[in-house]
């Protein structure tokens, strides 16, 4: 049989989606892409799904694009065609859509970082709404001292608004190995903890996520976006907006009949 690229499995309501082409250490391979927007697909279409946990096998969590088989590709090229044409192909029909159904998918998504995150692999962890990473975890972005191109997956737009231009500026140009412990304390994640407490701690994490009403986290997730170009006014005013529609959901009311009965709220539905 054919090892799956991609795991898939369901705990407690909790999609749990695992890289597993380990001794790759999950580079970016078409099977590998094409399993995960699989797995975001069945996210999306299965309503008993409250959170996603993303995470890896190996000693990597993913180390971007399959660069040897970019090498291959290249000396196979039609005339006509070029590598970068087929990059941006790629990066068109499965590298985007992947980083963007991540920032964007209808339950909040805990990635637990493991080893390298790497080129592409940094992006599509920091795409995730809550990001916990071993202790012995790095991040590294190669594009421009290794290679001469550009970071991608959308980590010059994360990295701006975690750690700003300057921090963000240096790991691109530099090339620096940044390590766990190190991102947390830049708030570029949210937590460093033991390897081997990680799994645990991001499956508590994404239970924790799964009790939360769905439709909250979109509203909170398009706050977010938008204070970057708000005014504080503005912003105000967009709040007072949201919470008055919110205020009359079916969310608020079962989380004020929770505190007048001293009880967890139970939230339905996304």
């Amino acid at each position: 049989m054919t090892q799956a690229s991609v795991l898939y499995e369901v705990n407690d309501g909790v999609a749990i989606v695992t890289l597993n082409e380990a001794e790759r250490m999950n580079a970016l391979s078409e099977s590998l892409q094409a399993g995960l927007l699989d797995a975001m697909d069945r996210i999306r279409a299965d309503t008993s799904v409250r959170a996603m946990l993303f995470t890896a096998r190996g000693r990597g969590f993913c180390s971007g694009a399959d660069l040897k088989d970019f090498s291959q590709r290249s000396a196979e090229l039609q005339p006509g065609d070029s590598l970068g044409a087929y990059v941006g192909r790629m990066m068109e029909t499965t590298g985007n859509p992947i980083a963007n159904g991540l920032a964007t998918m209808p339950v909040p998504v805990v990635c637990a970082v493991n080893g390298a995150a790497a080129g592409g692999g940094f992006g599509l962890a920091l795409a995730c709404d809550i990001v916990i990473a071993a202790r012995s975890a790095i991040f590294y972005l190669p594009f421009v001292p290794a290679l001469g191109v550009v970071p991608d997956m959308g980590a010059t737009w994360t990295l701006l608004r975690s750690v700003g231009r300057a921090r963000g500026m240096g790991l691109a140009l530099c090339g620096d190995k940044l390590s766990a412990d190190k991102a947390a304390e830049w708030g570029m994640i949210w937590a460093s903890v033991a390897d081997d407490e990680l799994q645990a701690e991001a499956m508590r994490v994404a239970r924790r996520m799964a009790a939360l009403p769905g439709h909250a986290i979109d509203e909170t997730r398009a706050l977010f976006d938008a204070a970057e170009t708000n005014t504080f006014a503005e912003h105000l005013e967009l709040e007072r907006q949201r919470q008055q529609v919110l205020i009359d959901g079916e969310s608020f009311g079962e989380g004020v009949r929770a505190f007048v009965e001293r009880r967890k709220p139970v939230f339905r539905g996304r």
